[in-house]
């Protein structure tokens, strides 16, 4: 464990040129999540900037495999089984030490374990579906899981979510916080999803597809796939002379 006191600097602003607008009418559900005024931009407050603080010991022995975290003694989920791996970073490209990392998703036939759900595959008994873990000092995660499944959506007619993971993320503040998701590389679905195409800038959309690893994967086992994530650093001190900071 470091011994160095957290920073307490402002975040960087979030840059809306690369998030999604809000209202983006062919996701349909924007249209009423959309806020109806002008944003305000506030100052972050000391809470914002310097909580939450996780400890290790609220994770299970298996918070992290999904493949058994849910299932049976002796049993296992049903699917193709892969493994997840990365760095959370900031945006100064260093690894952000401490951040709980949770995931969700469905499962390999691409429904979610969840009342409301609507699709018409099979539950798996032995797959939950939810997990977490804590990066480590350099940032790293890691986490084993079955490949989810595509599902249609009531968004259009026809339209298709593809395979994906979410995440939700806390770094090292409040305002630090992200939720996102990961797909897959390869997957033709990923340019035709109605969600995916509110996004406006194509390399934002290479950002959340994981790609295949095949240099960590387990041999006779599972495949594995990278994915780093990036939350706001910290505000660099401008200098007359350096406006790019110091």
């Amino acid at each position: 464990m470091r011994n160095t006191p957290p920073e307490t600097t402002p975040f960087f602003a979030r840059d809306r040129a690369w998030h999604p607008p809000a209202l983006t009418p062919g996701y349909k559900t924007s249209i009423l999540r959309s806020p109806q005024r002008a944003l305000i931009s506030l100052e972050g407050t000391r809470s914002e900037i310097t909580g939450p603080v996780f400890g290790h010991n609220i994770l299970g022995e298996f918070d992290n495999d999904l493949i058994v975290n849910y299932a049976k003694p002796g049993e296992m989920a049903i699917g193709e089984r892969i493994l997840v791996h990365g760095r959370v970073l900031d945006e100064r490209g260093r690894g952000v030490a401490g951040a709980l990392v949770e995931f969700w998703q469905a499962n390999a036939g691409g429904r979610y374990r969840h009342k409301k759900e609507s699709y018409l595959a099979a539950l798996d008994p032995n797959f939950g579906g939810f997990g977490r873990t804590i990066t480590d000092e350099e940032g790293n995660y890691v986490f084993r899981t079955i490949r989810p499944g595509a599902y249609p959506w009531p968004n259009g007619v026809n339209d298709w979510r593809p395979a994906h993971i979410h995440f939700s993320v806390f770094g090292h503040g409040f305002a630090q916080r992200l939720i996102t998701q990961m797909y897959f590389e390869g997957d033709p679905m990923i340019w035709i999803c109605p969600i995916v195409k509110t996004i406006p800038d194509e390399d934002a959309v290479k950002g959340l597809i994981a790609a295949l690893d095949m240099n960590n994967n387990i041999p006779h086992d599972m495949r594995a796939y990278k994915f780093d994530i990036v939350l706001r650093g910290r505000r660099s001190t401008l200098f007359e002379n350096r406006k790019e900071g110091n």
